[in-house]
């Protein structure tokens, strides 16, 4: 079993950054692919950025592409998401995942273990 727990969503303005960290527990983190998704009211879970296991590569949801980083913290069990220029249409919940694939996927099945989410907000 994985226990995934994200913490540092909040409310911004348009253009301002966040970032988002998910602390993971009860597996060797380094075995693991992460992912970040997200959801919007009425809208689907959609992806939007994976590390593998060794933190390269990296992959973006075109959305989301030259503004968000990830990135991992090893020895802190720990991944990132830094999200700069932020937009009104990046407002959902965001959700750490975990599978265990060498590189993660895009898709909600390539993951096995999901954390409770996180609120963003971005008002214009």
């Amino acid at each position: 079993q994985v226990q995934l727990v994200e913490s540092g969503g909040g409310s911004v303005q348009a253009g301002g950054s966040l970032r988002l960290s998910c602390a993971a527990s009860g597996r060797t983190f380094s075995s693991l692919g992460m992912g970040w998704f997200r959801q919007a009211p009425g809208l689907e879970r959609e992806f939007v950025s994976a590390i593998s296991r060794f933190g390269s590569p990296t992959t973006y949801a075109d959305s989301v592409k030259g503004r968000f980083t990830i990135s991992r913290d090893n020895a802190k069990n720990t991944v990132y998401l830094q999200m700069n220029s932020l937009k009104p249409e990046d407002t959902a919940v965001y959700y750490c995942a975990a599978g265990f694939g060498v590189v993660p996927g895009q898709t909600i099945g390539s993951y096995a273990y999901w954390g409770q989410g996180a609120q963003v907000t971005v008002s214009s």
